[in-house]
Parts: structure tokens; C-alpha cells; sequence
């Protein structure tokens, strides 16, 4: 059967063809025969109660040089298409909250949406990981500084973030001689007024900061971690980490075994965890990646499996 399926992304001539998973699961899309519309966050909107989009049908080629060809764009209904991904990129901002309503309106009246947009609204990527307190390293979520320092103190080495960061962006590390500890607080909190998160230092981020793709609430069976660069804390690949693929950890399946009913429960198809060391630090719904990089090391097809269990969802709700 041929599914009509629509992705909201950032422009698709800008992404990286080297790298990018929506690209990759473009491919296993219209590897399945599927019939693929293409939108953009700016092209959704809602017309007399309708949500609709000015969506192009799109046709993908694995050609670095020519990846992409989209044909002329129609205002269509969103319930029109019988699954949508939301691949568009953090940060979480109104517009992106927006956008999930939206979605949400196509979602009551049958169609897909991977993942479900009240979920892409109730699970902050850091939040959400402190669910699950015994993966977690001791954290503290706070606005606070009286208990933000306090928290450094008993600690000593302490990674302060916002919570609606992304890439590794506007992350410090707090050693024990709390070197501008005060000015870092009021940056990150802006003066008390926004709350983030503080978290123990894990010294294992040396070896990396591994992704864990879930699939339906099962793992892959291979992380990449990523590995800071000389003088980082970060391994972010958006700040210049280095991949590098592992096979799971029996800690890393614990985890895994801890957050995948729940992932599976809530109808979070596709997730990424990040694990350091032992701990959970962050759980990942709104646009995961690290696809194209493992399937490259260990000749996996992630996508292929992703779009598989998006059709059998679609199947079980029809």
C-alpha cells in the first residue's frame, strides 16, 4: 500500500548530505514506494479551523551533488497525509510550540505524527531524563542561586545548561575553586529569572557522550559517542566532537531497559538518549540524529527499521 507521508524540516538545501538522518529516512521513505510531501515550520498554518500547509511533493536520490528535487507546492490539508515527521531542528521556541498544535489538529483526525506533538511540548530533553532518577547522576533544576551554588558546594565539579539549549550550547563547567561561578549563575539563569539545570560532573565524558537511538522503545544495538575535543567538556558534534561508534554497554541496555517501556508506552517512535559514562544525562524527542554515522560504521539500515515500526503504527491505528 502506498502511504502518503509529509516532513517538516529546516530547508532541506542546507542540511549536510553527508550526515543528515532526516535525509536518510527520506530514502527509506521512498524506498518503501511511499509518496513524500515536503514542508518547512514558516509553511503550516490553520485556515477556518483547518490545519493546512503549502507542502511539495519531494523526490530524494542518494547523489551528493543532487539530492533533492521538489515539484511545484499545494496548500493541502494536513489530515490529508497519513504520517507526518517533525524533524524540524531545536531550539524549542514559540514558533516550534506552534507548529506542534498544528500537527496536533492533523493528529486527531487520523493522521501519524512522529513523534506526538503534546509529547514534543511535555518532554523537555533534560527534564524528561530526571524521570528516571536512578539512571540519572545527582541533579538539581533550579533558578535559584542560593541552591545552585549550594549544589556546587556539596559537589564541587558541577556542569550548569539551560534547559532549551541544544548542540552543547551555553554549557559550563564549574570546577572546585568555583572560578566565576557567580557571573556563570547569572548568565545561564538571566539573573534568576529562567530556570536550568545543574549536574554532577561525570569525568567519563573523556571517553565520550554516547547516543542511543530507541526504535519503539528498543535500542540499537550500537552507540556513537562523541568525544571531545583537547580542552572540551563537550562532545557535541555541533562543537567539533569527534564520532566514534561502541557497541551497547550492559549498563548502557540497563538504561535502555529502564526508558523503553515508558518511550513505547507514551508512543515516542524514535528517541535518542545520551548516556555519559553510567548516567542517563538527556533524553532526545524532537529531531535525534547520529543515524547516517552508524549506519556507516556498522552497515546498519536505522532508518529503514525507523520506517518500518512508523508503518506498523500507522496499521495498528486504522
Amino acid at each position: 500500500m502506498t502511504l502518503k507521508i509529509g516532513i517538516v524540516m529546516d530547508p532541506i538545501q542546507d542540511i549536510s548530505y553527508k550526515k543528515d538522518s532526516s535525509l536518510a529516512m527520506l530514502w527509506a521513505a521512498q524506498d518503501k514506494g511511499w509518496d513524500i510531501w515536503y514542508m518547512e515550520q514558516q509553511h503550516l498554518y490553520i485556515e477556518n479551523g483547518v490545519a493546512m500547509a503549502k507542502m511539495a511533493p519531494l523526490t530524494v536520490a542518494r547523489d551528493p551533488k543532487d539530492w533533492y528535487q521538489l515539484s511545484a507546492a499545494q496548500n493541502l490539508e494536513l489530515a490529508s497525509l497519513d504520517i507526518i515527521l517533525m524533524r524540524k531542528d531545536p531550539p524549542f521556541d514559540n514558533e516550534f510550540m506552534y507548529s506542534t498544535h498544528i500537527l496536533e489538529m492533523a493528529e486527531r483526525l487520523g493522521t501519524l505524527v512522529v513523534n506526538p506533538p503534546q509529547l514534543l511540548r511535555d518532554c523537555n530533553e533534560k527534564l524528561f531524563a530526571t524521570q528516571f532518577p536512578q539512571c540519572c547522576p545527582e541533579v538539581l533544576v533550579s533558578r535559584d542561586s542560593a541552591q545552585l551554588k549550594a549544589f556546587h558546594a556539596k559537589h564541587k565539579d558541577v556542569i550548569f545548561k539551560p534547559l532549551d539549549g541544544m548542540g552543547g550550547t551555553s554549557i559550563f563547567r564549574v570546577q572546585e575553586d568555583g572560578v566565576n561561578l557567580g557571573v556563570i549563575l547569572e548568565t545561564v539563569t538571566k539573573y534568576n529569572s529562567e530556570m536550568i539545570m545543574a549536574q554532577k560532573f561525570i569525568p567519563e565524558i573523556a571517553n565520550g557522550d554516547k547516543r542511543i537511538l530507541m526504535i519503539d522503545g528498543e535500542p540499537v544495538a550500537y552507540a556513537l559517542a562523541r568525544i571531545p575535543t583537547n580542552g572540551e567538556t563537550r562532545g557535541n558534534l555541533a562543537v567539533g566532537g569527534r564520532a566514534e561508534g561502541r557497541e551497547l554497554s550492559d549498563r548502557d541496555r540497563w538504561i535502555c531497559a529502564q526508558i523503553g517501556p515508558k518511550l513505547k508506552e507514551l508512543g515516542l517512535l524514535f528517541v535518542g538518549l545520551d548516556v555519559i559514562g553510567d548516567y542517563l544525562t538527556e533524553i532526545n524527542v524532537t529531531s535525534p540524529t547520529c543515524i547516517r554515522e552508524l549506519n556507516d560504521q556498522y552497515g546498519l539500515d536505522i532508518a529503514g527499521d525507523l520506517m518500518n515500526a512508523v508503518e506498523k503504527k500507522w496499521h495498528s491505528q486504522q
